[in-house]
């Protein structure tokens, strides 16, 4: 008789901190898997009971009551089928990254977590002690061994599940999205797979956490590095394969093997999931949009839309005497594509009314980007007092590129709760604006063509102030994502001047930056916790 184990793979939504929830959604899930998929063990994210990552709510003695009961709680109701569940394991003054296998009101393996992540958005060795054992189980004949993340991006882990006994794998992942995480995953595991010869099942969460997105695609790959299932992106679901093991070895079979998406309609997903699980998850009834005319306000307004339902979102138009006539029917036009609640509120008396306030400390000075950045900070002031009134949390509208070069107003454009296209920058705004019109008009044409304008003063364009995109954004993703020094950049056929103006002009709005709202994480860097530039600095590039 062959041996065999049938494997549900939990590609899960799980909220940090919300124990309670997360522990209803494990049940549901694999009581689910037990009697719909008739599967023997169902497969979890990384420390799918209190979400992650947690960070510093590990250090609160309410969660490590919350983790430790809800883990018994699991244990205790579900029976007839094996859990691999993640937690945050408390042991004296450590805590580990662990995982155990709960089977019928039983512990039947245990692990912790060996390799902590330390780089980019990881902050492990800040909470947890690494493990050192290996942790192999018998289930259906087949012996499993488990990982946890991090440890299948090096040998150590897996090579000692292996010699251990272990026939296959599980490994537990909260790995989160960026442009290629799905190809590099599967890299790694490829890797790993060669070096042991034996089968993996991967198993990563999916949904929104503050600035991080985790995009699923969960898969399983055999022996020979060829992957045999992989779950949809950006999806929950359970999806079941089954291990058969033999003489030569254990075969995973079944599952659908999901296509992956090209790499704008991933990003585009990611926005979406992330803004939705954003907004959802801290109960706000909608969101509240300042819709330009322009292309960032213009996708912003799509990304919420596909987010959380048109009837949640509420858009406002705030004319001033430099607002074009076509932004004003651009908007409107827009608003009434979506169906979404559009209000217009002229700025002009209330900048006027400011103005005059100040003339008695001002005097009669030449207008410059002062009342500039007045007429943005009208339009923030009225656009947070919706947000108050309503309970809608506002949307900012700034990307990438504008962010990095401080094209943006504190207190004004920047204000809000949550900046969706924060890490997409201006050229990658209109590649997805474009790929939104694939899926139905959303975006007037004009908006995409049209050369880009803040419309705070007469005839103004973006490329009076910055370079042209086209060279702004290569440089940017050169020096925040690649880390090149000027000379390196200036390698790559940028002129110097230009690439030393717009290295100065990061370094001097980290201090903007510090103060602006979280956003979707889509690059390998963006600005948020995997950046870390100091606000008051005294490196000068070298001219």
């Amino acid at each position: 008789m062959t041996d065999a184990v049938k494997v549900a793979l939990a590609q899960v939504d799980l909220v940090v901190g919300d124990v309670a929830g997360n522990t209803a959604k494990i049940i549901e899930h694999a009581q689910r898997a037990r009697d719909a998929d008739k599967a023997d063990i169902v497969v979890f994210p990384e420390l799918a009971v209190c979400g992650y990552p947690p960070e510093d709510l590990l250090f609160h003695a309410g969660l490590r009551h919350d983790v430790e009961a809800a883990v018994a709680k699991i244990r205790d109701e579900v029976f007839g089928i094996a859990i691999v569940l993640g937690f945050p394991e408390y042991d004296d003054e450590q805590i580990y990254n662990a995982c155990a296998v709960l089977h019928d009101g039983h512990v039947i393996a245990h692990y912790r977590k060996h390799l902590l992540p330390n780089y980019s958005v990881f902050d492990e060795e800040r909470y947890f002690t690494a493990g050192k054992e290996a942790a192999v189980f018998k289930l259906g004949g087949i012996r499993l061994g488990i990982t946890i993340c991090e440890d299948i991006w090096a040998p150590g882990p897996i090579a000692r599940a292996h010699t251990a006994g272990a026939e296959c794998v599980l490994v537990i992942n909260g790995s989160p999205f960026e442009i290629e995480s799905q190809q590099k995953r599967e890299n790694a595991v490829r890797q790993r797979v060669a070096e042991v010869g034996i089968p993996v099942v991967y198993v990563n969460h999916v949904g929104g956490q503050d600035e991080l997105v985790f995009d699923g695609g969960s898969f399983v790959m055999d022996a020979d590095g060829q992957i045999t299932s992989r779950a949809r992106s950006f999806e929950e679901g359970l999806q079941t394969i089954m291990l058969e093991g033999d003489a030569r070895g254990v075969v995973p079979k079944g599952g659908r093997i999901a296509q992956p998406k090209d790499d704008i309609a991933r990003i585009y997903k990611a926005l979406v999931l992330g803004t939705r699980d954003y907004v959802m998850n801290h109960g706000f009834p909608g969101v509240v949009i300042g819709l330009s005319g322009g292309i960032d306000s213009a996708l912003v307004l799509a990304v919420a839309c596909d987010a959380i339902g048109a009837d949640k979102v509420r858009a406002v138009q705030m004319p001033f005497r430099y607002t074009s006539t076509m932004s004003q029917e651009d908007s409107a036009r827009q608003a009434d594509t979506f169906g979404v609640s559009y209000d217009v509120i002229p700025i002009e008396p209330m900048y006027e009314a400011t103005i005059k306030q100040l003339h008695p400390v001002l005097g009669d000075t030449e207008p410059d980007a002062t009342e500039e950045n007045i007429q943005a900070r009208c339009r923030g002031l009225l656009l947070m007092a919706i947000s108050n009134k309503t309970g809608r949390m506002l949307l900012t509208t700034g990307n990438k590129s504008e962010m990095a070069v401080g094209y943006a107003t504190l207190y004004g454009d920047m204000a809000g709760g949550f900046a969706p296209i924060k890490d997409c920058s201006k050229t990658l705004v209109y590649a997805l604006a474009r790929y939104r019109n694939t899926l139905g008009d959303a975006i007037p044409e004009r908006v995409i063509t049209r050369p880009p304008s803040a419309e705070l003063r007469p005839d103004q364009k973006d490329t009076d102030s910055l370079p042209d995109y086209d060279i702004l954004d290569p440089i940017l993703e050169a020096f925040i994502e690649e880390d090149l020094s000027v000379a390196e950049i200036t390698d790559r056929g940028f002129d110097r001047a230009v690439v030393i103006r717009v290295l100065e002009m990061v370094k001097r709005n980290e201090y903007k930056r510090r103060q602006a709202p979280p956003g979707v994480r889509i690059s390998r860097r963006a600005f948020g916790r995997d950046w870390r530039y100091p606000i008051t600095s005294g490196y000068k590039f070298p001219t």
